[in-house]
């Protein structure tokens, strides 16, 4: 979840201070909270006065961290204790510093003078000239200065006269500044905002951009508000001057480990008067048009090996993603490994977007098994109407793994399947099918691997849509698959005399794999049931790659896969015809360079159907530069460049170009400046894409947030 402003943290580890002062000192006739050790040049007992003095380089060692001071003192019959001159208290790496700490045992309440703190967790130093406690989690700072800016003079700092706050409450500032050096920038002369111990409710930094073509000025600003422990929302006010005025709200939740989710929804009155035609689409927009989008992504174990998860999205319209490319929710959380929990938008929201899928599944796993139901709806954005796009709900499936077909040498795997398949116009109606598949692993000579294997596929349909439609209402189809697949490997290992390097390994594997599959008469096939292709094919493979066995520092060993070059083709053994060549080709020599090709050959025809190159380059200095090329016969061919260069210590230069060479337009080409700091950043970018140039400045306060940017 969200880190907001730790003011919780900057009192409480002053309490962590208060709360040792007395306790530690309880040398005799008193208990210790906890075991304590206490150094100093000297400890001594005035009776007259009842009270424990300890003086000359007092150190008071205790658990989770250390006090250093002067002096420290207890009056037993005013329970007051009192540390003097150079304290410093550690804690679990948090520092605080102050000329002279009052404690009351008894009342839990005391000052630290001339205090400093300093919390590791997120790099914030606070100052007050007084740190007052006044209750159980109740303070009063003079004089407050907080900054994550290392240094006697802060680049940036928060600077307020007084400060009021209760942990798990609320505080109240007065007199408040934003400074950059000494030069203030903002001013806030009473803000108030809650101190609960985790995440705190309150404004993140603004984006601020500028679209020529579809946008105008573009300003948005979030709300954070951390609704509970385990819920938070961000409202987003964004202001597009060519567009009018969006209102978005995400909501998260995460009530345990398997447990979390998000919901999203934006809603904009757009005013733009729009008349445009692009390929089979077509708008005319003389009045306002109200455009919304939806997004719930939704994660539920119900119990070991059950859950629930949905991931539906829905716009209002087809012009949404290509209006908002510049910027929107959806391009800000996608994750293609989507390892962040609340990160896992599945698709690219631009204008190369076709089609939006919503599903919800219920899955139930088993050693062997796996049971889905699902519900699949699909929005075709490249088209006008979505009648005729096909939506399955339900579908239902049981796969079971490759596993022994009654203790037999066989092995069986399989998947059965039943859906319902809907659309507003054209064949629809359910549909059932049944695959299992039979192989026989063979081991010849112990270099040799033979598979024989048999499929068997059953698929029934019955139709709703119109009641006289050529074929009938209801129908099967059988059909069946014979392979046979032989492997085999060698490999020879070189010893190399490096250091890091303990030798390489050449393994060379051939494979051959055999498919038959006999003619299936299927004229009556709906189109929501896949069509099977007569085939009798040959696929010859050969792959070569070399392994290195690494020895790190540490003297751990691990293996890296230097290169991998795989050729493989298709014979048709009905033509007697040479299908295409398959090329693939990954060659990493070392950390900072890498090159991949994805190469297809038409033999027929003596040309390259498809080709694709990579090639990636660093350096120690984290410069980088990727270039990509990508090439399909009479569709496509472009060429993508990232760069990234570190110009000084602060500086880096990033640039991005994607390039449609059929048409010689640019689908982005970027640059952005970005300047970095201890704690904080500031970076500006402008973007020419084919119908749009945007600029762009974004801010980052470390320990604060960046924005356009969520933590």
């Amino acid at each position: 979840m969200r880190r907001a402003w730790p003011w919780h943290r900057l009192v409480w580890t002053a309490l962590f201070l208060l709360c040792f002062a007395g306790p530690a000192l309880a040398l005799e006739g008193q208990s210790a909270q906890a075991p304590v050790n206490i150094e100093a040049d000297s400890i001594s007992y005035i009776q007259e006065n009842d009270v424990y003095q300890a003086s000359g380089h007092v150190t008071i060692n205790f658990s989770g961290g250390t006090l250093q001071a002067d002096s420290v003192s207890l009056e037993r019959g005013a329970n007051i204790a009192t540390a003097e001159g150079r304290v410093v208290v550690r804690t679990d790496g948090d520092v605080l510093q102050g000329d002279k700490v009052v404690f009351d045992v008894t009342t839990n309440t005391g000052v630290i003078y001339a205090g400093k703190m300093f919390m590791s967790q997120n790099h914030f130093y606070l100052t007050g000239d007084r740190i007052e406690k006044l209750g159980e989690a109740t303070y009063h700072i003079q004089s407050v200065s907080l900054t994550t800016c290392d240094g006697e003079t802060p680049d940036w700092r928060i600077v307020a006269r007084e400060l009021n706050v209760t942990v798990d409450g609320y505080g109240t500032m007065k007199d408040g500044k934003f400074l950059a050096r000494d030069m203030p920038l903002l001013y806030l002369p009473y803000f108030l905002f809650p101190a609960k111990t985790t995440r705190q409710t309150g404004l993140l930094l603004p984006r601020i951009a500028y679209s020529q073509e579809k946008l105008g000025a573009d300003v948005e600003l979030p709300f954070f508000w951390a609704v509970s422990d385990s819920a938070d929302a961000t409202l987003y006010q964004r202001y597009m001057e060519k567009r009018g005025f969006q209102e978005g709200v995400e909501f998260r939740y995460f009530s345990s480990q398997e447990s979390y989710g998000t919901i999203y929804g934006d809603y904009l009155r757009d005013t733009a008067q729009i008349t445009e035609q692009t390929d089979n689409l077509s708008r005319d927009w003389q009045e306002p048009q109200r455009r919304w989008s939806f997004y719930l992504q939704n994660y539920t174990a119900l119990q070991p090996g059950l859950y629930l998860r949905s991931d539906i999205a829905r716009v209002s319209d087809i012009w949404y993603f290509k209006d908002f490319s510049s910027h929107n929710y959806y391009l800000d959380h996608y994750a293609q490994k989507g390892e962040d929990r609340f990160k896992k938008v599945y698709f690219t929201a631009d204008e190369t977007l076709a089609s939006l899928e919503s599903k919800v599944r219920l899955v139930k796993d088993w050693s062997l098994y796996n049971f889905t139901a699902l519900l699949d709806y699909t929005d075709n954005l490249a088209s006008n109407n979505n009648e005729a796009t096909l939506q399955k709900y339900p579908e239902i499936s049981l796969a079971g793994v490759k596993q022994s077909f009654f203790g037999t040498p066989i092995n069986i795997d399989f998947n059965v399947s039943g859906s319902h398949n809907y659309r507003g116009t054209g064949p629809m109606g359910n549909l059932a099918d049944l695959q299992p598949v039979f192989s026989l692993p063979l081991n010849i000579g112990g270099a040799f691997h033979l598979t024989p294997e048999v499929a068997v596929r059953e698929t029934l349909w019955q139709r709703n849509d119109d009641p006289g439609t050529e074929g009938g209402r209801q129908g099967s189809r059988t059909a069946y698959r014979f392979g046979l697949d032989a492997t085999t490997s060698l490999s020879r290992d070189y010893v190399l005399p490096g250091k890091n390097v303990e030798k390489v390994r050449h393994e060379i594997k051939p494979e051959l794999l055999y498919t038959y599959v006999p003619h299936v008469e299927q004229a009556d096939v709906p189109d929501f049931a896949d069509l099977i292709t007569e085939q009798k094919t040959l696929a010859a493979a050969v792959t070569n790659t070399l392994i290195a066995k690494m020895k790190g520092k540490d003297g751990k060993t691990s293996y890296v896969e230097m290169l991998r070059f795989k050729l493989a083709q298709n014979i048709d053994m009905q033509e007697v015809k040479f299908g295409d060549v398959n090329m693939e080709l990954d060659f990493k020599p070392m950390a900072y360079l890498g090159f991949s090709a994805r190469n297809i050959f038409n033999v027929n025809d003596g040309r390259w159907d498809k080709v694709g190159y990579d090639l990636h380059l660093a350096d120690v200095r984290g410069d980088n530069v990727s270039i990509g090329y990508r090439y399909t016969r009479d569709l496509a061919e472009g060429i993508n460049l990232s760069l990234k260069a570190v110009l000084t210590t602060n500086f880096d230069l990033f640039y991005d170009l994607k390039r449609n060479e059929l048409d010689h337009s640019y689908l982005d080409n970027s640059v952005r400046l970005s300047y970095t700091r201890q704690c904080w950043s500031v970076g500006l970018s402008y973007a020419d894409t084919f119908n749009d140039r945007t600029f762009m400045l974004s801010l980052s306060l470390r320990g604060l947030g960046q924005s356009g940017e969520k933590k």
